[in-house]
């Protein structure tokens, strides 16, 4: 999640992959330019372009996304049923069962849903999701911790950022894999931006060959207490070996849960990823900000 002010004002990501598979018909492009943009939410407002829907396209054989402009949500559709990688703010719900819908997923037949990070520009609609669709939710103990709380006593931003609480179905360990249909999603703890901060992988195809997928989750810290956190102590420690994992992950294409960081930008339907990065150069990036972060925090004052 980016810093929010009061009205909370937060940067954006959009994202976009130049692809053979991008869903290009005029009846898909007409819909979404009659939706209108998402409400914002009383208690905190964001930046609209994360609320703002762009037609579904399809990432790799398996693969699509179906976010908004802003805010990235991946499916995973197989022969036994589907996959969702997180969900953006709250009020997506709605949007996100009338995308599986359009791409010919029931609501019986999601079967898991999981996240990057448990902030509620991405766990926002999970909880509506599982009680209309029947998904189970896997995750790890410290996202459960703070899914179940709705977000509420958070780390770094308290009770500011507020969501429906989420029941996790299933506790993941590190490297622990979901295995549905062809694909097999694997988890990887990535933990800096929040203690629990979850990445994926899996291996789709492409044009007969296969793709290596990495959904690389958020490597910033928005305004974070890097040095002598009271309640994260080791916080740098765990992004420094965030930094590591997320180079060494198997990766021939990047998203992230906000798509501009990996070069996306959803709403351009002809050049969708007109910058793609790798893992390594996005980790490189993280990096570099994070260490001038630290070093200013450790200037006196």
């Amino acid at each position: 999640m980016r810093p929010f002010r009061s009205p909370l004002s937060v940067a954006w990501l959009a994202a976009g992959l130049l692809l053979p598979c991008l869903l290009s018909t005029s009846a898909a492009a007409t819909a979404v330019a009659s939706e209108a943009t998402l409400p914002q939410l009383k208690a905190y407002t964001v930046n609209v372009r994360w609320l703002r829907p762009v037609a579904p396209f399809r990432i790799a054989d398996h693969s699509w996304y179906v976010g908004t402009e802003g805010l990235s949500a991946v499916l995973l559709r197989t022969d036994v049923g589907a996959v969702l990688i997180d969900g953006g703010m709250p009020q997506a719900a709605e949007l996100l069962l009338a995308r599986l819908r359009e791409l010919g997923v029931g609501p019986g037949e999601l079967k898991w849903i999981v996240h990057s990070h448990a902030h509620a520009d991405h766990a926002g609609p999970l909880a509506a999701l599982q009680r209309a669709t029947g998904a189970r939710i896997a995750t790890n103990a410290e996202s459960a911790a703070l899914l179940a709380r709705g977000g509420s006593d958070d780390l770094h931003f308290g009770d500011a950022l507020l969501f429906p609480p989420v029941h996790a179905d299933r506790l993941l360990l590190d490297g622990e894999t979901i295995t549905l249909g062809s694909i097999i999603l694997t988890a990887h703890f990535t933990p800096g931006h929040t203690p629990g901060s979850l990445s994926w992988t899996w291996t789709d195809t492409r044009d007969g060959k296969p793709l290596r997928v990495a959904y690389a989750d958020s490597l910033s810290a928005p305004d974070y207490q890097l040095l002598r956190h009271p309640r994260y102590p080791r916080i740098a420690d765990d992004y420094r070996r965030t930094f590591d994992v997320i180079r060494s992950l198997p990766c021939d294409l990047l998203l992230t849960p906000h798509p501009d960081a990996s070069g996306w930008t959803p709403a351009n339907r002809t050049t969708p990823q007109p910058a793609p990065i790798s893992c390594r150069a996005y980790a490189d990036r993280a990096e570099a900000k994070f260490d001038a972060q630290l070093g200013a925090q450790r200037k006196p004052r």
